[in-house]
Formats: structure tokens, C-alpha cells, sequence
């Protein structure tokens, strides 16, 4: 793997995500080399579709070529797997993540179909349709990374899913204003019908309070999943255990902010300050220390299951 490439990739996190660039150097060499490795490829994707850079460049799909590009990125993955040498950095890297680490094709597949949900304008009309959203952008990030920490039995993954989805609901919840102004929701519609709140105007100042009511929703309906996720630490090393369960309550706590805000979450970004992180990583490592002796509980069955990972040969 060349400096250059690594280099690359530390440069897309640390602009791309410092919750995720906190979390992810507590990892060991190996492990944190090769989750920022895959982060540069999801951002990348990410930002093709768009047609932006790391986030930046106005409103998403600007020239309405994202279904173009994202056929392209189809085919470089498929290409990545077939054993080419990419010159692309983030296909690069890649290839060295899904290749070192056994990831299968169907994953990155599966992860490059939320961005088509995003191209096609899909809406939701259920929380559990919002769920399967969250599964192909965050969840099957969540899939790979426990491949990456060295866990493969399904019990594990489907905690490590869990958390993904958690992320996700956070995420989503944080973002429904700047979603909004790019042409973009993925509230529940029946959400949106209960509450009055035309999909166009959801970036109306005058909707903040039902947009508040609807993201402490989200925050509630990620908590099941963060609590399910927190078992699966027992599974994995653990200086990734202290690096996940970092990464957990960073997240979780941006959640709570979202909820405790109101309809004053959209007046700036909701985050969580440097010391803010610090308690959280200390708190972290009691965590990470207490699942080395604990018997994980069995998965709630009533949570959103993930779809079995589809035919490795896709």
C-alpha cells in the first residue's frame, strides 16, 4: 500500500468527519489504516453521486447526472473485485480493504444502492422503508467494518448493522434542514401527513416545531438500535471495542442534542465539542473494558433485521 494512498485517505477523514476521525485513532495500526481506507471510498461515492467534495458544492446532483455517475461507480467496484489495478485513490483503496479484509462484492453493491435511492428521488413512506435506507448507507458501512475488526459470525454483524442504522437515524434527524434544502427527506410520509408539513416546505422556518417533534422521533427510534449495538463489543478487540464504543456515544449524544434543542436544532449544525468528545472516550474505555466479562443478551427480535447478504457473484 503506497504512503501516497494513505495519505490520501487520512486527508478525506480528517475534513470528511471528525466524529469518525476521533473514534477511528484509537483503532490499531492495521485496523485504523484500513477503516479510513474504506471512509474515503464511501466519501468518495458520496460525493460523486452529488457531483461535490466531501459535502461541499451546493445543492446535490447539481447537473442531473448523478444516475450516469453512479453507473460508474457500479462498474469500477465490479472492476476493483475482478482484480484491475485502479488508479482511482478511492477505488484503490478499496480494493485493498475488501480484498485484505474478505469483504464480499454484494456489500460495497448493496452500499452504492442507497446512493441510487438517492438519484431516483425514492420516498418513504414508513419508518421501516426510512430503516432500509439507513441499512444500505450506514448499515452495510457498519458490515464492513466489523469485517475489518475481524468479525465475521452473524450474531456480530447484525450488532455492528444495528449501529450503523443508529448512526444513520441520528444522522438524518441532524440533518433534515440541509437535507431539505438540497431537494432531499427521508421522514416516514405518514410522518409528514401526520403532521401537516408539506415535503417542499420542510425547510420552512414556520415548520420548526413539527420538525422538532418528528427528529425527537428519530432520536427515539435510534435508541433500541444503539442499545442493541453495545453487546456486540464483546466480539471484537479491544482497542476496537474502545474505538466503537467511542464512536457510539459521539453519536448518540449529537441525537440527544437534536432532541434537547427543538426547533432550535436547525439554527447551526448540532456537534459535540472537543471536551464533550474526551468524557465520552473516557467513558468509552470502562465500556469497551466491562463487555470483556459480559454474556451479550440475544437481539431484540422485534428490530428491523437486515436482508442476508445477497449473492457474493452480483
Amino acid at each position: 500500500m503506497s504512503t501516497a494512498l494513505l495519505a490520501h485517505a487520512h486527508r478525506t477523514i480528517a475534513v470528511g468527519s471528525r466524529s469518525f476521525a476521533t473514534a477511528s485513532r484509537l483503532f490499531d495500526a492495521h485496523t485504523r489504516r484500513s477503516a479510513v481506507l474504506l471512509y474515503a471510498w464511501c466519501r468518495h461515492c458520496d460525493d460523486v453521486v452529488d457531483g461535490q467534495y466531501l459535502g461541499a458544492g451546493g445543492a446535490a446532483d447539481p447537473d442531473g447526472g448523478g444516475a450516469e455517475r453512479l453507473q460508474m461507480l457500479y462498474a469500477q467496484t465490479r472492476r476493483v473485485y475482478a482484480g484491475e489495478t485502479m488508479s482511482e485513490p478511492a477505488f484503490a483503496a478499496l480494493q485493498a480493504v475488501a480484498l485484505g479484509h474478505r469483504i464480499p462484492i454484494a456489500l460495497p453493491l448493496a452500499h452504492l444502492d442507497g446512493f441510487a435511492m438517492d438519484v431516483d428521488g425514492h420516498r418513504y413512506d414508513t419508518l421501516d422503508d426510512t430503516l432500509r435506507y439507513c441499512y444500505h448507507v450506514a448499515g452495510v458501512v457498519g458490515l464492513m467494518m466489523a469485517r475489518i475488526m475481524g468479525a465475521h459470525d452473524e450474531a456480530t454483524l447484525d450488532r455492528a448493522c444495528d449501529l450503523g442504522l443508529a448512526f444513520q437515524l441520528t444522522n438524518i434527524a441532524r440533518d433534515i434542514v440541509d437535507d431539505a434544502q438540497v431537494g432531499r427527506c427521508y421522514l416516514p410520509e405518514t410522518w409528514l401527513a401526520a403532521h401537516r408539513v408539506p415535503r417542499a416546505e420542510l425547510a420552512d422556518p414556520r415548520h420548526r416545531q413539527a420538525l422538532a417533534e418528528m427528529a425527537a422521533a428519530l432520536v427515539h427510534a435510534a435508541e433500541p438500535y444503539y442499545a442493541s449495538a453495545g453487546p456486540g463489543l464483546a466480539a471484537l478487540p479491544l482497542r476496537s471495542a474502545w474505538a466503537v464504543a467511542t464512536a457510539h456515544g459521539v453519536y448518540r449524544e449529537i441525537g440527544l442534542r437534536v432532541e434537547r434543542e427543538g426547533a432550535r436544532a436547525w439554527d447551526q449544525r448540532v456537534s459535540t465539542s472537543r471536551a464533550t468528545k474526551l468524557r465520552l472516550l473516557l467513558r468509552a474505555a470502562g465500556t469497551a473494558l466491562r463487555s470483556r466479562r459480559q454474556v451479550p443478551p440475544a437481539r431484540p427480535a422485534q428490530l428491523w433485521q437486515r436482508p442476508l447478504t445477497s449473492d457474493p457473484g452480483r
